[in-house]
């Protein structure tokens, strides 16, 4: 077990430069990579962070993709589910140029990073000061904080589907412990194993989604009527802004990668294996059911009871406490850091540390049981900042000066070779994310949501659920 201590001391602590010693590390990495715990315990390779991007995508929004369809049309759907996907790799990009270039400039002044995982905040704090650390961080752990509540609302949500004799708060309270186990999993290096088995699960359910609906054909009468009115259509539009928002874990991913640089295109192409998934389930979702949609946010509720769908709702719980961890592990970081055991190499001692950062979390989950809505709402007024308006500004800021673009770690990509090209670009995302996902997002997602807790009020204890029998 010597060498395979020496690899990892060598994956935490090992450098952006191809130096001697990294490679010899390396080398003894590759070899140990042979051993049983390394091919289910240590990741770091591209094919890794390919997992992990592609499974931290897709969870539960995946269920609530046709209600989307049915709120703005097919149409539109597909057309903003490639074009949020597109500006979602674009600034996944310019997220993993402003890592290798802050990880550069420290290392040029021997900064070691060995027991520490860069994150996104420390980015901007390292390439632009302690303003916008302030920014990112607020940002980045509220986006992620609300992504963990609603994997733990979708996880009630979804097992009430397969067992309705307990209601869905009682099902939080359960699925809650669940993933409070994930404290046990040091970082995303650990995640090997997991986001190759939550990948695979999620691909099962949006196929299962797909052919379910094709063969259950359209319900009679069914109507495509979408869209009908502004406030659907704009709900409907940041939730896919919400799809392709996994960025607030993107620095991670990269950081447990033995070679970072290698990541510049990973998220393009898990966006385009995403696509594969969340186009075909939810057109054909839609147009099986139509405007019933409108009123089930869950598209598991739609579909009749098999085996089939069973094992779809199983695997995807599974994947919900998985993808509850990847949006959890970025706070227990910050939350180590914060309380001074980030260094700290006992797994159980971290773990107990890490415990206080689940009940809040837990607490929420109880307040706010409707996850549809508040994809929406999370995507309108978080992910358009934290995903794609943060990222360009940064990037524009870091290189506004031509000695910071004659030295710059990262030069444009080819097919964008020139630096006005990517301002032109930058500027156009931000303007477009601020008026049309941030401004009628916002208004439309907020309104819903302000509907839904009148509706149902707050602390629901059975969302959605079937109306009990009349008595006689």
């Amino acid at each position: 077990m010597v060498p395979q201590k020496q690899a990892e001391d060598a994956i935490v602590s090992g450098g952006l430069n191809e130096t001697d010693h990294e490679e010899k590390e390396e080398e003894r990495l590759d070899q140990s990579m042979f051993g049983f715990q390394s091919l289910l315990w240590h990741g770091g390779s591209a094919y890794d962070a390919w997992f992990s991007c592609a499974s931290n995508q897709v969870a539960q929004v995946l269920l609530t993709l046709p209600y989307s369809f049915s709120q703005m049309g097919m149409l539109s759907g597909v057309i903003l589910q490639i074009f949020y996907g597109l500006l979602g790799s674009w600034t996944a990009y310019l997220i993993s140029v402003l890592y290798v270039e802050y990880r550069t400039r420290k290392e040029k002044e021997n900064v070691s990073f060995k027991n520490h995982v860069i994150q996104w905040f420390e980015v901007l704090d390292g390439l632009l000061g302690p303003y916008w650390k302030a920014v990112g961080l607020a940002f980045n752990c509220t986006f992620l904080l609300m992504g963990s509540v609603i994997q733990l609302i979708a996880c009630a949500s979804n097992i009430y589907y397969i067992n309705d004799r307990l209601d869905k708060r009682t099902w939080t309270y359960i699925f809650g412990a669940c993933c409070a186990t994930t404290v046990f999993i040091p970082s995303f290096h650990n995640y090997r194993i997991w986001s190759f088995l939550g990948l695979g699960m999620t691909t099962y359910t949006a196929w299962y989604l797909t052919i379910a609906a094709l063969l259950h054909g359209q319900v009679g009468a069914v109507t495509h009527s979408g869209p009908t009115k502004p406030v659907l259509y704009f709900t409907g539009a940041t939730n896919i802004l919400y799809t392709f928002g996994g960025h607030a874990v993107t620095v991670e991913i990269m950081h447990a990668m033995w070679k970072p640089r290698k990541f510049k295109y990973i998220y393009l192409l898990a966006t385009f294996y995403v696509f594969t998934l969340t186009i075909p389930s939810a057109a054909s979702v839609y147009w099986a059911f139509g405007d019933q949609l409108l009123n089930h946010a869950n598209a598991f509720s739609l579909l009749p009871r098999t085996g089939f769908r069973d094992a779809a709702v199983i695997l995807m719980l599974i994947h919900q406490i998985i993808t509850f961890g990847f949006a959890c592990t970025p706070l227990y970081f910050v939350w180590e850091k914060v309380v001074g055991m980030h260094d700290t190499k006992s797994i159980c001692l971290r773990a107990l540390a890490r415990l206080p950062v689940v009940i809040p979390i837990w607490f929420l989950a109880i307040i706010f049981p409707f996850f549809g809505p508040i994809n929406s709402a999370v995507g309108a007024l978080l992910v358009s900042f934290t995903v794609y308006i943060i990222p360009a500004l940064a990037h524009m800021l870091t290189f506004r000066k031509a000695s910071a673009r004659q030295n710059a770690a990262e030069k444009p990509p080819f097919f964008l070779p020139s630096w006005t090209a990517m301002y032109v670009l930058n500027v156009f995302i931000m303007a477009w994310v601020l008026v049309v996902g941030f401004g009628f997002g916002g208004w439309a997602s907020m309104t819903n949501f302000i509907k839904q807790v009148d509706t149902f009020g707050l602390f629901a204890k059975c969302y959605q659920c079937k109306p009990p029998p009349e008595h006689h």
